[in-house]
């Protein structure tokens, strides 16, 4: 008989100090809660806090309170990538390394950062036995094989250098630097809530083992990364199938939206709890609309994914709000933001005088970078109403998801935990790994005995 502590990677369950391969991901704006996270390391359990659009004295409060009630319990926090205003990784991880933090998941990255590096690198020393030891940890989560590239092996060299002349990394990290990958962990993230590329698990899985492998060839380090699996495990058959593929550790994110950790509103939990899988649509990720990158949010019921949708086609077409015909405008102003452009930008522009100067000097000479900095604020404000449950304006709520929480829905349905007010993200997690436990023992089981079958005729 399998038993879930069986399944993965046991030097993931090591390194982690968790019970199973089993990781419960990060989402923006802490939905992935603080007690979230608290009540997946009391069960022995890793999760990560979502930190992404937090300021920074939530997430120090946050890190004081995984320290008090964790200790050593397996958590970590969310290290998004920023594209627009590195500056605000490098002062994320300076605040992760003054507070002691040792696991982030690498959210978002297209290539290696110096924040990033920084982090990987802060403390290298060599171990009595002349082994590299590495105290901070890296989950990063990949929708492509050529990114994982980047995490398999070590550490860009012309970032290494550019740290140690900075005086960030010390002469024996930068040396030790290309002993060990960038990362420890790489999970392969297919069909998925938020950012995706719906890649197919069945697909890229297997795509992103073989090159690990390949990497290990000519870099025998990269053997240890452990790969894993996200995006539609939702259903122990689901997570069973990864396993099977051949990933070291499961990873959910949309599950966990819809139980009573979740740092959402109570009325996006209601609309998640009768999602179905097919109620999901691909729309432009407003943190990097002007790219072109796709996220999964939910649809039904919502006027979101049009808006959304709309917004984009908008920002292809046009150079500047000015362009806009008079009818578009009005119906952007009245129903889309519910105020004035002049509002919206006066609004933007205030943050951006704080949080990226360097944005909003070329928005004041660029009309088209304008016209996206406004834009983006829908973006942000969809996210806002979600959080906040405004009745009012639920027609525009962004709530990322994918179909496996619809998967999870119909799992339950007629069962105790139909009701997210009796969903508990450590719960599902048991739920969801002595189930796939079960399935891989009456599979294999199953065939055992077909081919005994066989072979006595």
């Amino acid at each position: 008989m399998i038993t879930p502590e069986a399944l993965g990677s046991s030097a993931f369950r090591a390194d982690h100090g968790a019970r199973y391969a089993y990781v419960a991901g990060s989402m923006y704006k802490a939905v992935a809660s603080e007690d979230m996270v608290v009540r997946m390391g009391r069960a022995g359990l890793l999760s990560y806090f979502g930190t992404g659009g937090l300021r920074t004295g939530q997430i120090v409060s946050a890190i004081e309170r995984f320290a008090r009630e964790l200790g050593d319990r397996p958590y970590g926090l969310n290290l998004l990538a920023s594209h627009e205003n590195p500056a605000k990784e490098d002062e994320q991880v300076r605040l992760f390394l003054r507070h002691g933090v040792r696991r982030v998941e690498a959210a978002s990255f297209i290539r290696p950062t110096p924040a990033l590096v920084h982090y990987r690198l802060s403390g290298l020393h060599r171990g009595r036995d002349g082994s590299v030891r590495a105290p901070h940890r890296v989950l990063a989560k990949i929708s492509r094989p050529e990114v994982a590239q980047w995490f398999l092996e070590p550490a860009p060299r012309a970032l290494v250098d550019a740290l140690l002349a900075e005086g960030r990394v010390t002469q024996e990290e930068a040396a030790l630097a290309e002993r060990i990958p960038l990362a420890d962990d790489v999970c392969a993230e297919a069909d998925s809530g938020g950012h995706t590329d719906q890649r197919q698990l069945v697909v890229l899985l297997p795509d992103t083992v073989r090159q690990r492998d390949r990497v290990a060839r000519d870099f025998p380090a990269a053997a240890g990364v452990r790969v894993g699996a996200a995006g539609g495990l939702g259903v122990p058959e689901a997570v069973a199938a990864a396993f099977v593929l051949g990933a070291d550790f499961v990873l959910t994110g949309s599950i966990n939206q819809c139980t009573a950790e979740c740092g959402t509103s109570e009325r996006v939990k209601d609309m998640l709890q009768t999602a179905e899988a097919h109620d999901m649509a691909v729309v432009p990720a407003g943190d990097m609309l002007e790219t072109g990158a796709r996220a999964q949010v939910l649809r039904r019921g919502l006027f979101y994914p049009a808006r959304a949708n709309r917004l984009y086609e908008l920002y292809q077409r046009h150079g500047s709000l000015e362009e806009l015909d008079e009818r578009t405008a009005r119906q952007l102003q009245r129903r889309y933001f519910r105020r004035s452009f002049d509002e919206v930008w006066d609004e933007t522009r205030a943050y951006y005088e704080k949080a990226n100067p360097a944005a909003l000097d070329l928005a004041e000479r660029d009309p088209k970078h304008k016209m996206l900095l406004v834009f983006k604020a829908y973006f942000v404000q969809s996210i806002r109403l979600a959080m906040s449950g405004s009745a009012e304006h639920q027609v525009d709520y962004q709530i990322n998801c994918g179909p496996a929480l619809g998967a999870l829905n119909a799992h339950l349905r007629g069962t105790a935990w139909e009701h997210w007010r009796d969903r508990h993200v450590d719960e599902l997690g048991e739920m969801l790994m002595r189930g796939a436990a079960r399935v891989l023992s009456d599979r294999l089981g199953a065939l055992a005995s077909a081919t005994r079958n066989r072979s006595s005729w």
